[in-house]
C-alpha cells in the first residue's frame, strides 16, 4: 500500500488531489497550517471511502517542524511513496506595493518550505531506494506577471529545485518532477475579478482552463510513472 503526503491539503487543489488520491488504496497524510478546520473536514471524508488518513500539521517555513512533520509520518506508517508540494500562497501586488515581509513570506513558503521537504523526503526515499516527488509550479513561473513578483519567483525557482534535486537523487530511484497546472478556480484565484481573470483564460489556444479534476487526474497518473523525473508539465493549451 502507498502513502503518499499531501501539502496545502486544505486548499482548493489540495482537496481535489485529496479526493481523487483516497479512490485508492492508498495511506494519505494532510499536511495543514491555518485552517486545520477544513483539513479535518477533508480526513472525515477521506476516511468515509475506507482510505486510511491522517491529519499532520505544521508551519512548513520552519526546517523543524518539516523534520517533525516527517518523523511524525514515519512513526505512524514507516514509510513515504510520494509527496505533492502543493502547499503555496500568492499576493498581487506592485513591486512598490510587496513589503519586505510580505515577499519573506511568500518565498519562505513557495520556495524554502519545499527545499526542506526535498531535503527530508529525498534522504528518506532514498533508503527506501524509490520514491516520488511532485512539485506544483505555475506557468507564471515561465513568463512573470504584473503584480506577481515573489510567487512567480519563488515559482520559477520550485522548477529549479526540481530539476536539481531529480539529478541528486536519481541514483537513489527518486523521482522529482514539476506540474504546471494551469489557472484554476481556487482560493488563490478567487480574489481576480473576472475583468482578471477572463484574458487569463483567453490565452489557451483552446479557450478554455484546465479544471480540479482534470489536473488531479494528471498527478494521480503521473504519480505511478517510474521512468519519468527532472521533467516539467504544463497543464493547459497556453504557449510560451
Amino acid at each position: 500500500m502507498r502513502t503518499i503526503l499531501i501539502t496545502g491539503a486544505s486548499g482548493g487543489l489540495g482537496q481535489a488531489l485529496c479526493r481523487a488520491f483516497s479512490k485508492e488504496k492508498i495511506r494519505i497524510g494532510l499536511h495543514v497550517f491555518q485552517n486545520q478546520h477544513k483539513g479535518k473536514q477533508i480526513e472525515q471524508e477521506i476516511r468515509s471511502n475506507h482510505c486510511e488518513t491522517c491529519l499532520f500539521p505544521a508551519d512548513l517555513r520552519n526546517s523543524n517542524e518539516v523534520h517533525t512533520l516527517f518523523q511524525a509520518l514515519l512513526e505512524k506508517w514507516e514509510r513515504i511513496d510520494l509527496v505533492i508540494n502543493n502547499a503555496g500562497v500568492a499576493q498581487n501586488r506592485l513591486f512598490q506595493q510587496v513589503s519586505s515581509e510580505e515577499w519573506d513570506k511568500e518565498v519562505h513558503l513557495n520556495l524554502s518550505g519545499v527545499f526542506y521537504i526535498l531535503r527530508e523526503a529525498g534522504q528518506i526515499m532514498e533508503k527506501q531506494k524509490k520514491g516520488h516527488i511532485i512539485n506544483i509550479a505555475s506557468f507564471a513561473a515561465l513568463t512573470g506577471r504584473v503584480g506577481q513578483a515573489p510567487y512567480t519567483a519563488s515559482k520559477r525557482g520550485l522548477i529549479a529545485l526540481a530539476q536539481c534535486a531529480a539529478r541528486e537523487f536519481g541514483a537513489g530511484g527518486v523521482q522529482v518532477n514539476t506540474v504546471c497546472p494551469g489557472f484554476l478556480p481556487t482560493p488563490m484565484t478567487a480574489s481576480l475579478t473576472p475583468e482578471q481573470s477572463k484574458p487569463l483564460i483567453a490565452e489557451n489556444v483552446l479557450g478554455r482552463a484546465s479544471t480540479l479534476e482534470e489536473v488531479s487526474e494528471f498527478i494521480q497518473t503521473l504519480s505511478k510513472m517510474n521512468h519519468v523525473s527532472g521533467q516539467i508539465f504544463h497543464l493547459d493549451s497556453r504557449i510560451t
